[in-house]
């Protein structure tokens, strides 16, 4: 009788997790022609967009808009007519410190070289007035910085990780960390490691124990495989490789990995094209990244990677990608379990890759949100139900 009962709680669980996730379009405040959509979390937990607006006469305006209840915000500029830097994998991004302060980073071209990137930070404490920027590292040297991710790491402070490149991208490349105040000052800034992929970007999250980054590494041989990095007990933990992909190219992929956190929960999804296989993959840890499943893969089809992630309430994943078609790409999503079981792949949008961007998901109270670009309107929005 028992057994009988168990099978039965088994099948109807698998067919409620085969049911197909369906994405409900939700239009957004962005412009046509925006480019560069991010998510971040307010402090009172509502989901936070932004975007960069093209400007007339040149420049670019960085906005966003907060969704509550079912509206948004009105679109609040955050910089305007600012040298941007246009690529998907550098888009800005926000974070909100616990008593409300926004906080905003973005990457801009330097004057001086077509190579130089120079990282700046905002912060704002009513979301409508902002703070001149101030640059968020002490190299002042036409190189490039970026590929920024950012968290709160304290009550009035957040951490930027970023790749600094002072001998160009045939490096080595450094991962680096700058704290930043509520003002959007500079506290303090450390290299955490010497030698990474030189224009992949790096993801950080908040676990029950510390900050965790996850980012490309780097070896003499050219293996470019995920590590991570734990904050815990007030020091760094030493850097460890995610799994062993063992992926071994002499180019940069501008592809990385997209980490979740909620508590002791962990979820990390990424790109590789280890064995002459491109996936994209997923691994789980219950223990703040101390150790991590096997990973599942995710991917379906000729994947181009890009991708990210979110946890569900029950403690699995949303991952989406980008996958490539005869004549256009997709932006896929599917659901993997907590057991790492994937359920059906959905195709959210269609279009030409350089249109769709970098997909970005985010999980808000109770609510899943998924972002892309669109050729002709901009931006697209949308929650998974």
């Amino acid at each position: 009788m028992k057994k009988s009962c168990f099978l039965l709680f088994v099948a109807v669980t698998a067919c409620g997790f085969a049911q197909a996730l369906k994405p409900v379009a939700v239009p957004n405040p962005s412009v046509a022609g925006s480019i560069q959509p991010n998510w971040a979390v307010a402090a009172d937990g509502s989901a936070v967009l932004s975007w960069v607006e093209p400007t007339k006469g040149g420049g670019y305006t960085l906005r966003y808009a907060v969704r509550r209840g079912a509206a948004w915000s009105e679109a609040r500029t955050i910089v305007t007519g600012r040298k941007l830097w246009r690529h998907p994998a550098e888009m800005p991004g926000m974070v909100s410190l616990s008593d409300g302060t926004l906080l905003a980073h973005w990457v801009e071209k330097g004057n001086d070289s077509s190579d130089a990137e120079n990282i700046l930070v905002s912060s704002s404490k009513d979301g409508i007035k902002w703070t001149t920027p101030l640059m968020a590292h002490k190299d002042r040297s036409p190189v490039q910085h970026g590929l920024v991710s950012i968290a709160a790491s304290g009550p009035q402070e957040a951490s930027l990780f970023w790749l600094q490149a002072l001998k160009g991208e045939d490096g080595p490349v450094s991962l680096m960390r700058t704290v930043v105040g509520a003002d959007g000052k500079e506290i303090k800034e450390e290299q955490l490691d010497n030698d990474t992929c030189s224009c992949c970007p790096t993801s950080v999250v908040n676990t029950a124990k510390g900050l965790l980054v996850a980012y490309r590494d780097h070896t003499p041989k050219d293996i470019r495989d995920i590590a991570v990095l734990r904050f815990e007990a007030g020091k760094w933990t030493t850097s460890k490789i995610l799994y062993p992909d063992k992926w071994e190219i002499n180019a940069c992929p501008v592809n990385a990995a997209s980490a979740a956190a909620k508590d002791n929960r962990v979820a990390i999804a990424w790109y590789t094209e280890a064995d002459d296989s491109p996936r994209v993959q997923l691994v789980f840890s219950s223990d703040a990244g101390g150790t991590f499943t096997k990973p599942t893969k995710v991917s379906t089809g000729d994947t181009l990677g890009y991708a990210s992630t979110a946890l569900n309430s029950d403690g699995g994943a949303f991952v989406s990608w980008i996958e490539e078609g005869a004549s256009s790409a997709s932006a896929m999503v599917r659901l993997v379990s907590p057991a790492g079981v994937a359920g059906p792949a959905l195709k959210v949008a269609e279009g030409p890759g350089t249109s769709l961007g970098y997909p970005k998901i985010l999980r808000a109270g109770s609510d899943t949100w998924i972002a892309w670009g669109d050729a002709k309107s901009g931006i697209k929005t949308a929650q998974l139900k």
